[in-house]
């Protein structure tokens, strides 16, 4: 069954070639296009300092995290966790940089090598909505996606909406629900009908309505110019069976 991870990370700042340190990793699993509550939260001591203007992006303090795990601690657990499912993420050269500087400082092979794939659903966006906003914020606006409670940005909660947002934009389902009826319900409403026994009637047109659809036909065809419309050129290939009206 396909498994999917939605990822997002919190970091001290922009550029990990730069000293930058993730502070939050957060993950949502999807089996089989429903979610399992499965999900992988962690904090993680950056071993520096974390500057005001990321502080007030994520509200997470040096102070608050220097109790918590280094990434080299928790990175078997995270590897472990994300191994051979499908990575989606937003704007994933983000993420993805900073999860490879810290797997790399960790002695560790970057994060391709440990997942089947990587989908960035900023790109997805960027591709259905060229020239609009496509940041998570403006994609839960647009898609009808609840996002009252994000007030900050949290590594989980942005992993969730990702993922209701991805749904939206894939157009799988409405929502995604866990188990139980629902999910009972939702594979009811799947089942096609049988329609081998149905008999269709062959409607065939009349005199009147093959004269008038030849007429609608021959202004088409002068109007097409040189050649002729194209049907006129494949009637010879491929002619339409007389007296059905199509």
């Amino acid at each position: 069954m396909h498994r999917q991870i939605f990822l997002d990370t919190e970091t001290t700042g922009l550029n990990p070639t730069q000293g930058d340190r993730i502070v939050e990793i957060g993950c949502v699993e999807l089996l089989g296009r429903r979610l399992t509550k499965n999900n992988l939260h962690l904090y993680i001591n950056p071993e520096r300092d974390i500057p005001k203007d990321a502080e007030a992006i994520h509200g997470l303090t040096a102070e608050r995290l220097k109790d918590e795990p280094k990434f080299a601690d928790v990175a078997q657990r995270f590897l472990q966790y994300v191994a051979g499912a499908e990575l989606i993420i937003h704007n994933a050269p983000f993420d993805v940089g900073f999860l490879d500087a810290e797997l790399e400082r960790a002695g560790l092979p970057p994060l391709h090598e440990h997942v089947a794939g990587i989908v960035d659903t900023l790109e997805m966006a960027r591709q259905l909505y060229p020239g609009k906003r496509n940041s998570l914020d403006a994609l839960c606006e647009r898609l009808g996606v609840d996002n009252s409670q994000r007030t900050l940005h949290g590594a989980l909660l942005d992993a969730e909406l990702l993922a209701d947002v991805y749904v939206a934009l894939t157009r799988g389902q409405e929502s995604l629900a866990i188990g139980g009826d629902e999910a009972a319900a939702a594979g009811a409403q799947r089942q096609r009908a049988d329609f081998s026994a149905l008999q269709l009637p062959v409607l065939r047109a009349s005199a009147e309505e093959l004269a008038a659809h030849e007429a609608v036909l021959q202004v088409l065809d002068k109007e097409a110019g040189e050649g002729g419309a194209l049907w006129r050129q494949l009637e010879s290939a491929a002619p339409v069976q007389e007296g059905l009206l199509l």
